[in-house]
């Protein structure tokens, strides 16, 4: 896959070996370039269309000290279809809160030390949410564009990291948070 041709159909449509070469070569995001921003998101795994969850949107916004994000639920329309927010009392419905901060060496989820981590163990899910079980990779595939990433996401399940999907996120709107 050459990197002058990396656009959002091309991620969403390449395989796994493909996406991996991209995890590996990517850098981590900048934080300046996403916060305040909301991606729309896409899963490579096909069971996420029937678990209802394909399409997505990450949001990431600074709190106090912390870099933090979450994600959105979307209708599932399809993958080139628009991105519309399911509302709940007239707002979008976030859940699945992460702190953000680059993966550190020292830390059992350092997969990946080009990346930044996604850690859902966050503070802001309730005790009993599953959400807080993921722990996300984030790269920047094409150096000219930071509104492109790619995503690897795991479960931690004690020591072990299980690998659940790609996912490919591109700049949508700008956050409310």
């Amino acid at each position: 896959m050459a990197d002058n041709k990396l656009d959002y159909i091309t991620l969403a449509s390449a395989t796994d070996d493909e996406l991996e070469q991209l995890m590996l070569s990517g850098k981590a995001p900048k934080a300046d370039e996403i916060k305040g921003w909301e991606f729309k998101g896409y899963n490579s795994l096909d069971v996420t269309t029937l678990l209802g969850f394909r399409k997505f949107k990450k949001g990431f916004f600074q709190d106090g000290d912390v870099f933090r994000g979450y994600n959105v639920k979307v209708k599932q329309n399809g993958l080139i279809d628009p991105w519309i927010d399911q509302e709940k009392g007239g707002a979008s419905v976030k859940h699945g809160w992460y702190d953000v901060y680059p993966v550190r060496s020292e830390e059992k989820d350092n997969l990946y030390p080009n990346a930044l981590m996604l850690n859902y163990s966050s503070e802001r899910n309730p005790k009993a949410d599953p959400s807080r079980f993921l722990r996300d990779y984030l790269v920047q595939v094409d150096p000219k564009n930071p509104n492109l990433l790619l995503g690897k996401a795991y479960v931690a399940l004690g020591p072990k990291r299980i690998f659940v999907s790609y996912f490919i996120l591109e700049k949508e709107n700008e956050s409310a948070l």
